[in-house]
């Protein structure tokens, strides 16, 4: 005669939630390596690594999220991690090429880009052809200066200084 086994259905429920637990934990953990991962440089800055894309056509004179007019022309991004308005340099890391650009914009919120760009400033990181890359962002300190002004600002006090 063989024993009645009387728990299980219950075994069953107790190994099959365990192996859903397992699966639940590895796609966490599958999913996660698509986030954006954030760093800190010796210097306090705050800096990221992740994709980047750039935007469709379809976008070009659109309003974005902080209420300007999207031109393709103009160096500016989207991204969910940063408030608008934020000055950041993106690095391609495919060939160290680095563009300055403006946060106007986010993205989808389930996106897990960490910018995408204006097709400008793709085209400048050289990866419209690919479509994505993989990207470094420094979060900048103000509005960046453009080295024409500071040359401006320096042969001005140059100048100062010889008349005083």
């Amino acid at each position: 005669m063989q024993p009645i086994i009387l728990f299980k259905p219950f075994t069953i429920a107790i190994v099959c939630s365990f192996v859903f637990a397992i699966g639940a934990i590895q796609a966490q953990s599958l999913s996660d390596t698509t986030k954006p991962s954030e760093k800190k440089s010796t210097r306090g800055k705050r800096i990221f690594y992740g994709k980047a894309s750039f935007y469709s056509n379809s976008f070009h004179g659109k309003r974005t999220a902080n209420g300007e007019i999207f031109n393709q022309d103009n160096f500016t991004a989207a991204c969910n991690v940063l408030p608008l308005g934020t000055w950041i340099r993106v690095t391609n890391l495919r060939n160290g090429k680095s563009v300055v650009v403006k946060t106007t914009d986010r993205l989808h919120k389930r996106m897990r880009r960490l910018v995408d760009l204006s097709r400008s400033a793709a085209k400048k990181l050289d990866y419209i052809s690919s479509g994505l890359t993989r990207v470094k962002v420094e979060v900048l300190d103000g509005k960046p200066v453009e080295k024409k002004s500071v040359k401006k600002q320096i042969n001005h006090s140059k100048q100062k200084k010889k008349k005083g």
